[in-house]
């Protein structure tokens, strides 16, 4: 269930150059818990992603970064998530609290990226997703990557492909200064 979907967009995601190896993840709300995909597996090849519940244990071969998916599928009403690593989205969370896109797509659809801190896989950086989640559909985690939230896969690889073309023209517009 849901490999098929999880490797369409994974393709995306690695034809646009915004993950890379075994990089980034991505999950499906479903009932009591979400689908999410396996550690150590590249998101491009089709494979059975875990399902994790939304309380108690995770199964051990679930993305490292389940704690996250699942703080927001508890606190927003999003039923998706992308998590990728974008360069130019990593490199603009290093030097920018928030980002505010002056391309007019990301003016239209995120006028205000936000920044969180927090280390990959733990509830520190869970928490602060979630939180800006809550009022966002994209956000960056300082240094690691963004998490988009959406109603689908579809919308929220959309968000993650607007987040770094937005971010790569912030960063041409400064070289043209």
């Amino acid at each position: 269930m849901y490999s098929g979907e999880f490797k369409r967009i994974g393709k995306r995601l690695f034809a646009e150059h915004l993950v890379g190896g075994n990089f980034g993840n991505m999950s499906v709300r479903r009932g009591d818990g979400f689908f999410i995909k396996r550690t150590g597996t590249c998101l491009d090849i089709a494979t059975e992603p875990v399902f994790v519940p939304l309380n108690g244990d995770a199964p051990k071969e679930a993305s490292s970064e389940y704690r996250v998916h699942r703080a927001v599928y508890s606190t927003t009403n999003h039923d998706a998530i992308v998590h990728a690593h974008p360069p130019y989205s990593v490199a603009a969370s290093l030097v920018m609290n928030e980002i505010i896109p002056e391309d007019s797509e990301g003016e239209i659809f995120c006028p205000r990226i936000p920044v969180v801190a927090g280390a990959p896989g733990t509830q520190e950086i869970a928490d602060n997703v979630a939180r800006a989640l809550l009022t966002s559909k994209l956000v960056i985690a300082r240094g690691h990557g963004t998490f988009a939230g959406c109603a689908t896969l579809d919308e929220a690889y959309v968000y993650t492909s607007l987040a770094e073309h937005s971010c790569r023209i912030l960063a041409l517009k400064k070289y043209f200064l």
